[in-house]
C-alpha cells in the first residue's frame, strides 16, 4: 500500500467518500423533490381545493340559511339579510371557479357534474330566499324556509361533503406515496451511510497506523539525530511521502554528519589559529605599549626641543637685532674714522705748511745772522762809534741763534710730528680700510643673523608642528593600544568559543566514513590555517631576534620579553647626535617586520 502517495490515498479516501456523499445528497434531494411535489400537489390540488369546498358548503349553510332564520327571528334586518346572502353567492361563485380551475381526478369530474344541477337548484333558492327578504313577510319566510330552502341545499351539502372526503382521500394517498419514498430513500442513505464509515474506517485505520508506525520512526530517528547519534539506521520503503521524508532524514543526516565532521575539523583549526591571534595580540599589546612609552618620551623630548628651538630663535632675533645695531654703529664708526682720516690729512698739510714757514724762519734766522755777523764786522771796523752797534748786533745775533735754534728744535718737533701725522694718517688710512671691512662683515653678520632668524622660526614652527604630530601620534598610539588590548581580549574571548565549539560538536557520534571525511575536510580546511600560522621565509630568523625595543618575538608569550616603561637615556659623557645640548636621543625602533608579519599572520 506504500506504493501509492499519501496524497494519492488520501485522494481515493476522499473521493470515495464525496462519492458517498454525492450519492446521499442525489439520494436526498430526490426525496426533497418527491416530497416537495407531493406538498405542492397536496397544498394546490386538495388543501386550497378543500378550503374552497368549505367555504362554498359554509355560505350555503351558513350565510344563506343562517340569514334566513336570523331575519325571521329579528335578530337581522331584510336589508342585512339581502346583503348577507350577496356576499355568500359572490364567495360561492368566486370559490367554485377557483376550485374548478384546479386538477380535477375522475371522481371528482363525477361529483361536479352531480353538482352542476344541484346548484342550479341552490341558486334558485337562494333567488327565492331574496325575494321573500325584500317583501318583508316573515310568515311566507318562514314556510320557504321550512318546505323549499332545505330541500334544495341540503342535497347540495352532501355532494360538497364528498368532494371534501375526496381531497382528504388524495391527501392520505401522496402521504402514502411519500412515506414510501422516505423509506426507500432512508434505507439507501443509510445504506450510503454505513458504507462510508466502512470504508473511511478501515482504509483511514489502515493509513493512520502506517502514517503513525512510519511516522514514530521517523520521531525516533530525529530524537537519536538530536542527542548527536549520527550512525541510526534508517529503512526507507515504498515510494509515498513517508519514503520520501525518510529518504530525506537520510540526506540529512549524511550531510549532517559530513558538517559536524568538517565542523569539528575547522573548529580545531579555528582554535589553533585563535591561539595564533591572541598570542600575536598579546605581542602587538606590548610592542603597541613600547611603542606608546617611546611616544611619551619623544613627544616630550620634542616639548624640551621645542623649547630650545624657540629660546634659539628668540636668541638669534636678538642677535639679529644686535648685529643691526652693531652694523649701525659700524657704519657710524667708519663715518668717524673716514672723518679722521680727513682730518689728519689736513693735520699732515697743515703740518707739512709748518714745515715750509719754519725753513722760512729758519732761512731767515740765517740771513739775520749773516746780517749780524755783517754788522759786527762792519762795527769792529767801526771801532768806538761802532761798539753800540755791535752790541745790538751781538744782540741780534744772539737773538739769531736762540730763533735759529728754536727754529731748529721747531723744525725737528715738526718733523717728528710730521712723521707721527703722516704714521697717523696711514694707520687712519689703514683704520679706514679696516672699519670698511668691519662694516662690510657686519652688514654680512647681520644677513646672515636675519637668515638664521629666519630659519629659527621657521624650525621653531616646524618643531611645533612636529610636536603637535607627535601628541596626536601619541594620542592614537594610546588609542591603538586600547583598542589592541580589546582585540586581545576579543581573541581570547574567540579562542574560547572556538573550545567550546570543539566541545559542543564533540557531542555527535560519526561512523568511521564520515570520521574519514572528517579527516579528508579537516586536511582541506585547515590548510589556510597552518599556512597562516606558519612563519614566512625570513620571518623566523627576525623572531628569534628581540626588537630593539626589547619587544617581544611574535611566537607568544614563551619569548615575550616585559615592555620598557622607559626608554634608555644616553650617558652623560656622550655627545648629542645632533650636537645639541639637552637633545634627546631617537627612541630606538621596533622591529621593522613586525607590522608586515600580523599582516601576514
Amino acid at each position: 500500500m506504500n506504493q501509492f502517495k499519501i496524497s494519492t490515498r488520501l485522494a481515493g479516501l476522499l473521493a470515495a467518500l464525496c462519492l458517498l456523499v454525492l450519492l446521499v445528497g442525489v439520494a436526498g434531494l430526490f426525496g426533497m423533490g418527491q416530497s416537495n411535489t407531493g406538498l405542492k400537489s397536496v397544498y394546490d390540488d386538495r388543501v386550497v381545493p378543500l378550503k374552497q369546498i368549505k367555504v362554498v358548503a359554509d355560505m350555503y349553510a351558513v350565510n344563506v340559511v343562517d340569514a334566513a332564520h336570523k331575519v325571521r327571528d329579528g335578530a337581522m334586518t331584510s336589508v342585512q339579510g339581502l346583503q348577507s346572502v350577496a356576499d355568500a353567492r359572490k364567495a360561492i361563485e368566486s370559490n367554485w371557479k377557483a376550485y374548478l380551475a384546479t386538477h380535477l381526478v375522475p371522481e371528482e369530474t363525477q361529483l361536479v357534474e352531480r353538482f352542476k344541477p344541484l346548484q342550479v337548484k341552490a341558486d334558485g333558492a337562494a333567488d327565492a330566499l331574496t325575494g321573500h327578504l325584500r317583501s318583508g313577510d316573515v310568515a311566507a319566510l318562514t314556510a320557504f324556509a321550512a318546505k323549499e330552502m332545505y330541500p334544495a341545499i341540503d342535497p347540495l351539502q352532501d355532494v360538497l361533503s364528498q368532494l371534501m372526503q375526496v381531497q382528504l382521500d388524495r391527501a392520505k394517498a401522496e402521504y402514502d406515496r411519500a412515506e414510501t419514498s422516505f423509506q426507500t430513500i432512508r434505507a439507501m442513505v443509510l445504506t450510503a451511510v454505513v458504507l462510508g464509515i466502512l470504508l473511511a474506517v478501515l482504509m483511514g485505520g489502515a493509513m493512520i497506523r502506517q502514517i503513525s508506525r512510519a511516522l514514530g520512526n521517523a520521531v525516533q530517528i530525529t530524537d537519536s539525530v538530536a542527542q548527536g547519534d549520527l550512525t541510526v539506521p534508517i529503512k526507507a520503503q515504498g515510494k509515498d511521502e513517508i519514503a520520501q521524508l525518510l529518504g530525506g532524514l537520510t540526506a540529512m543526516r549524511d550531510n549532517l554528519a559530513n558538517v559536524v565532521s568538517g565542523v569539528r575539523g575547522n573548529a580545531q583549526g579555528v582554535a589553533s589559529a585563535s591561539a595564533e591571534i591572541a598570542s600575536g595580540n598579546n605581542d602587538l599589546s606590548i610592542r603597541t605599549e613600547q611603542q606608546a612609552s617611546a611616544l611619551q618620551e619623544t613627544a616630550a623630548s620634542m616639548e624640551e626641543l621645542s623649547s630650545t628651538v624657540k629660546q634659539n630663535a628668540d636668541n638669534a632675533r636678538q642677535a639679529n637685532q644686535l648685529a643691526m645695531s652693531a652694523s649701525t654703529v659700524a657704519g657710524q664708526g667708519g663715518d668717524v674714522v673716514s672723518e679722521v682720516v680727513e682730518t689728519m690729512k689736513g693735520i699732515n698739510d697743515s703740518s707739512k705748511k709748518i714745515a715750509d714757514i719754519i725753513s722760512v724762519i729758519d732761512g731767515i734766522a740765517f740771513q739775520t745772522n749773516i746780517l749780524a755777523l755783517n754788522a759786527a764786522v762792519e762795527a769792529a771796523r767801526a771801532g768806538e762809534q761802532g761798539r753800540g752797534f755791535a752790541v745790538v748786533a751781538g744782540e741780534v745775533r744772539s737773538l739769531a741763534g736762540r730763533s735759529a735754534e728754536a727754529a731748529k728744535e721747531i723744525k725737528a718737533l715738526i718733523t717728528a710730528s710730521v712723521e707721527r701725522v703722516e704714521q697717523g694718517s696711514a694707520l687712519v688710512d689703514k683704520a679706514g680700510v679696516t672699519m670698511t671691512e668691519v662694516v662690510s662683515s657686519i652688514r654680512r653678520v647681520t644677513d646672515i643673523m636675519g637668515e638664521i632668524s629666519a630659519a629659527s622660526s621657521e624650525q621653531s614652527t616646524g618643531v611645533s608642528q612636529v610636536g603637535e604630530a607627535v601628541t596626536q601620534m601619541d594620542q592614537v598610539t594610546q588609542q591603538n593600544a586600547a583598542l589592541v588590548e580589546e582585540m586581545a581580549a576579543a581573541a581570547s574571548s574567540l579562542s574560547q568559543q572556538a573550545q567550546a565549539l570543539v566541545g559542543a560538536v564533540a557531542v555527535f557520534k560519526l561512523d568511521a566514513n564520515a570520521n574519514a571525511n572528517a579527516n579528508t575536510s579537516t586536511g582541506i580546511s585547515l590548510a589556510p590555517a597552518a599556512r597562516a600560522s606558519m612563519p614566512a621565509p625570513g620571518m623566523a630568523a627576525h623572531r628569534a631576534t628581540p626588537s630593539k625595543a626589547g619587544g617581544s618575538s611574535f611566537r607568544g608569550p614563551k619569548t615575550a620579553v616585559k615592555p620598557q616603561t622607559k626608554l634608555p637615556t644616553p650617558k652623560a659623557g656622550a655627545a648629542p647626535a645632533d650636537g645639541k645640548p639637552g637633545a634627546h636621543s631617537p627612541a630606538p625602533a621596533l622591529a621593522g617586520g613586525d607590522d608586515d608579519e600580523w599582516e601576514r599572520f
